[in-house]
């Protein structure tokens, strides 16, 4: 972006929660052609929301209704991530507060991810379809390593949910709770977990407590993003969506939901849901503009 060009608006969303102070604050540009990966990352820096969205022109050959596809891209406050949920639900609430609710396409560096947004009374609600997930074991070492960054004894482990690398979009370490108090209590090595993550290429950490059969509570710090704790991780959400059915520790139709952001202030529900032969993960939520004075500069 040259010194003679308007710097674009930046709108500012909230995902997974109809509040504007609850959910995933995300950062959205609407038209960001004239930015250089420079000005997005700096963009997202002065924001300090976990992640902001960049929309440009689709690429040749991606399909969906002509005004309705995109490429998007996303910048941590310290570097760009191959997939956000979040911030995908967030953009996609901003267009169709412009364009109408319906289908978009957005073009990722993930792959291409569809977005079926619905209005549910005065609320906008969208729902983003992942890429097709894959679940790897994590070494041992490198497991040891993750529960020492976290102060985490393995027995403070759930048992019934083994720790993988997940990932539908971007990669993911699952780690169960045995334990709400234990889930509560957060208080981890930044810079040893950053290290850590940045070796296995894990752009989030997805802790997990199971209520019952079909409710979970989550956190995610994300230290290599720059942000302790994101509020409510969408790529995180369709990446356990996809580890628990692969263990088959939930039916292979089935619809959870998502606790997350309560420990920081920030209530957010996502909703996973798996269907029968088709290995995608489908995550929805509510999304809601944020306007001066309403949870703006609460992360």
């Amino acid at each position: 972006m040259t010194t003679n060009t308007p710097r674009p608006e930046v709108l500012r969303y909230t995902a997974f929660s109809s509040a504007p102070d609850g959910g995933n604050p995300a950062g959205v540009v609407l038209d960001a052609t004239t930015l250089a990966d420079s000005d997005m990352l700096a963009i997202a820096a002065d924001l300090g929301y976990s992640e902001s969205a960049f929309l440009t022109a689709p690429p040749e050959g991606l399909g969906g209704q002509e005004g309705r596809a995109y490429s998007i891209r996303y910048f941590s406050p310290k570097a760009e991530v191959p997939f956000c949920g979040h911030a995908t639900v967030a953009a996609a609430v901003a267009l169709a507060e412009r364009t109408g609710p319906g289908e978009l396409v957005f073009a990722t560096r993930a792959g291409t991810v569809p977005v079926e947004v619905a209005e549910e009374g005065e609320t906008l609600r969208a729902t983003l379809t992942s890429v097709e997930p894959h679940i790897e074991e994590i070494a041992d070492a490198d497991l040891v390593e993750a529960l020492a960054a976290l102060d985490w004894p393995t027995t403070d482990l759930d048992p019934a949910f083994p720790p993988r690398i997940a990932f539908a979009g971007a990669r993911h370490l699952v780690l169960a709770a045995a334990t709400r108090e234990r889930l509560a209590d957060l208080a981890y090595d930044f810079t040893r977990l950053e290290a850590l993550m940045h070796r296995l290429d894990l752009t989030t950490v997805q802790l997990v407590w199971r209520e019952s059969a079909a409710i979970f509570h989550v956190r995610d710090p994300f230290p290599v993003g720059g942000v302790v704790e994101d509020p409510a991780t969408g790529a995180a959400a369709a990446a356990f969506g996809a580890y628990a059915r692969e263990l088959g520790l939930v039916p292979e139709d089935a619809v959870l939901t998502l606790h997350q952001g309560t420990d920081l202030g920030r209530p957010g529900e996502l909703t996973v849901t798996l269907r029968a032969g088709d290995p995608r993960v489908r995550v929805s939520g509510a999304g809601t503009r944020i306007r001066t004075g309403q949870g703006a500069s609460d992360l």
